[in-house]
């Protein structure tokens, strides 16, 4: 395939852009390199286009009663050596931390607890 035949469907990555295909999987990781989740997938308001947060899994064992928090999209900084997002916050405040379920996705009340809790301001302002 010719470089002008490249759809934009084929662009996964670009050195300012990323595909949420590529983000999906990726391993969080805390500064050390311990491994704390994993990006299950983005929530992106559909008005803006703007990504709200990510949900991360959270322990479990083999996929198993692993837990889903919504992080703020701005708590995480992409680290090439880590080749992970990079999130800085120990194993206990995120068990504390509002979990991600279905009936909460949306809801502004909840949005504006979780980026309180990460000590972020809301995407929407």
């Amino acid at each position: 395939m010719t470089e002008a035949m490249t759809t934009a469907a084929d662009a996964r990555e670009t050195p300012s852009l990323i595909s949420s295909e590529k983000v999906q999987g990726t391993p969080v990781r805390r500064p050390d390199g311990e491994k704390i989740g994993t990006i299950e997938h983005l929530m992106i308001e559909k008005g803006s286009g703007q990504v709200a947060y990510a949900v991360m899994s959270f322990g479990g064992f083999l996929g198993l009663g692993q837990e889903h928090y919504a992080l703020p999209w701005q708590a995480l900084r992409y680290n090439p050596r880590l080749d992970a997002y990079e999130l800085e916050i120990d194993e206990r405040a995120i068990a504390d931390a509002p979990r991600a379920t279905e009936d909460r996705l949306g809801d502004r009340t909840w949005e504006l607890q979780i980026h309180n809790y990460f000590g972020y301001p809301p995407y929407w302002q």
